[in-house]
């Protein structure tokens, strides 16, 4: 099991890195995530929702992704309250101290899976969440000790050193332990190291010699190295020689699948921006609103802050709005939650631009699809999570043919677009459709699947370069090589 001494050490990308490693061994390997916080989502192959960040350790392993690898998912929706899904299912919202006492409830789930994924795999490779040295969120733990400790597995220790104070923070979290949590820590990761080793090594050295444990691996900082990220917004841009299209993403309070746009991050034409509310709209050529795990919430900051005004600005001079899931739903003339399933029940006037309406049901729809634009002739693959149902004459011109069936829409002067559909430009035909549509029409090659696989292989070589395999030779499958 993976824990980190903080969020964002790089437990995800360690737990992908060593999945590919065990994958390109011959190994039977799975990834499992016990609980899960975070608005970036997937939809498995067996219709539910897992955290995004393990559809992409299950590539790393070769597998599709499965409800068991993720079975405790949380999106919050407000500052203390969050949609409780388990085994891919919604179950419905609880309060932060509602959900602390249902935690008991939930690691039956947990374990459920776990015991499932060892009936089927020869290793799995478990990935904490947070620290497993916050002392508020010990009791009846489920993400980090409290699993380890039910199912008696190994834990590794990782520190991000570019954050500073690696040291301390491996420390202090190992000190902050159970005498048997410290005994389960087999070791510690180093991860984005910069420099010469030969510095880093009294350090090293020294760590050791205080705790007893071993230093198992110090990863370099990888460049260019590109995986989704689990919750946190990339707001850097990648420098390019070429950019001709200019797209603004703002950061709503709650936005949610944000990897929708590392596709067009990366992509070598474009300039993608993501942009706080607060800050002024830069020019640009298409604006994309984004997913919302609180839509009516999430329209209202943006109103407060002025994005209304400007967005009609900016389409009075000719620019483009995509909507996509609930940025989609923003763009309608009103927007109902009679339940009130992501916050206050009632109702809010839309932005107008497409003539429908969108009404939040109890059932979510989650699924895999695949289909073409129906504006051109391109091929796309992506998948839906929404609770709301869109109706109205916007959807009788629809953006996507998903098995012969209409999906989307685009406003008559083909200026404003809305879709459902999560991982749009992912696929590469649906990528340069939609670029071309946005203004980009002459577009060099560029396949985002290609990048991430890439990444991913760039990530298992660093690991397998610079990882003591041998402090780990008693956890591991017999029938593994790593070299």
């Amino acid at each position: 099991m993976v824990q980190g001494t903080t969020s964002d050490a790089g437990k995800s990308t360690l737990v992908a890195g060593l999945c590919r490693v065990l994958y390109r061994s011959g190994v039977a390997v799975a990834p499992f995530k016990p609980q899960n916080m975070a608005l970036n989502a997937a939809v498995t192959e067996d219709g539910g929702e897992i955290g995004r960040a393990q559809a992409v350790q299950a590539m790393a392993c070769g597998l599709p992704p499965h409800t068991d690898m993720n079975p405790v998912l949380l999106k919050p929706n407000s500052d203390t309250g969050c949609q409780v899904i388990i085994h891919g299912k919604v179950i419905g919202n609880q309060e932060a101290s509602t959900y602390h006492d249902y935690k008991k409830t939930a690691m039956q789930a947990v374990l459920q899976s776990y015991q499932r994924l060892q009936q089927q795999y020869g290793c799995i490779v478990v990935e904490g969440a947070g620290s497993p040295a916050e002392i508020n969120l010990r009791a009846n733990d489920i993400a980090n000790m409290g699993f380890a400790e039910a199912v008696d597995c190994p834990v590794i220790l990782v520190a991000d050193i570019d954050k500073g104070g690696v040291f301390a923070h491996l420390v202090g979290t190992l000190a902050l332990l159970s005498e048997s949590e410290q005994a389960r820590v087999v070791g510690f990761v180093i991860n984005k190291f910069r420099g010469d080793l030969a510095l880093l090594q009294p350090g090293l050295d020294w760590l050791e010699q205080r705790t007893g444990k071993p230093v198992i691996g110090v990863l370099p900082y990888l460049h260019d190295l590109h995986l989704e990220a689990e919750d946190a917004v990339a707001t850097t841009s990648a420098r390019k020689s070429d950019i001709q299209l200019t797209i603004v993403v703002p950061i709503l309070p709650h936005i949610a699948n944000h990897t929708d746009f590392d596709a067009l991050r990366l992509h070598p034409q474009v300039d993608l921006r993501f942009v706080r509310l607060s800050e002024e709209m830069p020019a640009a050529d298409l604006i994309i609103l984004p997913g919302s795990k609180n839509v009516r919430g999430d329209l209202a900051a943006l109103r407060e802050h002025g994005w209304e005004p400007r967005i009609a600005r900016h389409l009075r001079y000719g620019g483009k709005v995509l909507g996509i899931c609930g940025g989609f739903q923003m763009l309608g003339q009103q927007l109902h939650d009679p339940l009130g399933l992501e916050g206050e029940i009632g109702s809010s006037a839309g932005l107008g631009w497409l003539e429908m309406e969108t009404t939040l049901e109890a059932h979510k729809q989650l699924k895999q699809v695949s289909g073409q634009l129906a504006f051109a002739n391109a091929q796309l693959q992506g998948y839906e999570i929404h609770m709301g149902v869109s109706t109205g004459r916007a959807l009788a011109r629809p953006v996507h043919l998903l098995s012969g069936q209409a999906e989307g829409a685009l406003s008559e002067d083909g200026q404003v677009a809305g879709s459902y559909i999560h991982g749009l430009f992912d696929h590469p035909q649906a990528c340069a459709a939609w670029l071309e549509w946005a203004g980009l029409s002459e577009q060099v090659a560029y396949d985002y699947t290609q990048l991430r696989e890439q990444s991913l292989e760039k990530l298992a070589d660093s690991v397998q370069q610079h990882f003591n395999w041998s402090a780990l030779a008693a956890y591991l499958p017999q029938d593994f090589k790593p070299d």
